[in-house]
């Protein structure tokens, strides 16, 4: 191990024997952490609803390619007059 790491180990390991392992929370913090990320899921979610209603999309066939219905109607018309 490096000098550094060996360092902070030495400084860490008594913080760690202090703390009582009942007693930990998230505190304050974390609460406004997470009702933070909580109220922007819920921005994006009403947002991103607002725009798919606003969605109008109907496909256009490819040029070229004539719709599956009218070839069908065409195929039958080919055998009445042949």
């Amino acid at each position: 191990m490096s000098a550094t790491s060996t360092l902070a180990m030495t400084h860490l390991v008594p913080l760690a024997k202090d703390l009582d392992e009942n007693k930990v929370t998230p505190g304050v913090l974390g609460f406004i952490v997470f009702a933070v990320i909580g109220a922007a899921v819920w921005l994006l979610m009403k947002s991103m609803n607002k725009h798919m209603k606003r969605v109008n999309f109907e496909e256009a066939p490819e040029p070229g390619k004539a719709p599956a219905a009218a070839s069908v109607e065409g195929t039958k018309s080919e055998e009445r007059t042949a």
